[in-house]
């Protein structure tokens, strides 16, 4: 039996939610963890340009959450009867030792920095602002919706994760990092 990737279900614009529940595709919950999916496609592309092995691993299992972020999203918490993985606050610790680790080493911030730098750390940036927007979505679904607190804290701390990832490329690859001096 060969397998099609296409089912010719969400031609109409609406999409089954794990549960089976059929809801818009640009209903919130779809919005978040669509999101959350081009997150993680942009982390592949970071994950695609590293030298560096540990922060490569550590892309690989932050990937692994994001999908488990996409599965808990992606299923309606009153329908779905699917065993659906979960996050652990061990989660967001491994993400906050990343970011000592890297602080270790990096200068002191003293300002606000403009993204870029070289072009990993400006996919880094971009991948940030991607994080960002997921949690402001993930928020908005929560308003209305039950969704595991930990998610936004995940998200929350991922999006520092990648903000200091990028200056830890910056410095390792001794480039230079711009401050913003606003005009006055």
């Amino acid at each position: 039996m060969t397998y099609k990737i296409y089912t010719k279900t969400g031609d109409l614009g609406e999409t089954s939610l794990i549960g089976g529940v059929r809801v818009s595709k640009s209903h919130i919950r779809i919005e978040s963890y669509g999101t959350v999916d081009e997150l993680n496609s942009y982390l592949g592309l970071i994950k695609d340009q590293l030298s560096e092995a540990e922060t490569s691993d550590l892309i690989y299992e932050i990937q692994d959450r994001l999908f488990t972020i996409g599965s808990v999203l992606a299923s309606d918490p009153e329908k779905s009867k699917m065993k659906i993985p979960d996050l652990h606050d061990t989660d967001v610790v491994v993400l906050e030792n990343a970011i000592d680790k890297m602080n270790e080493v990096l200068p002191e911030l003293k300002s606000f920095v403009l993204p870029g730098g070289n072009i990993l750390a400006s996919h880094c940036h971009v991948s940030r602002c991607i994080c960002r927007r997921a949690e402001r979505l993930v928020v908005l679904l929560a308003q209305n919706a039950p969704v595991p607190e930990l998610i936004v804290t995940y998200l929350n701390r991922l999006s520092d994760y990648l903000f200091v990832l990028a200056r830890y490329i910056v410095f390792k690859n001794n480039c230079i990092e711009v401050a913003w001096r606003p005009r006055m």
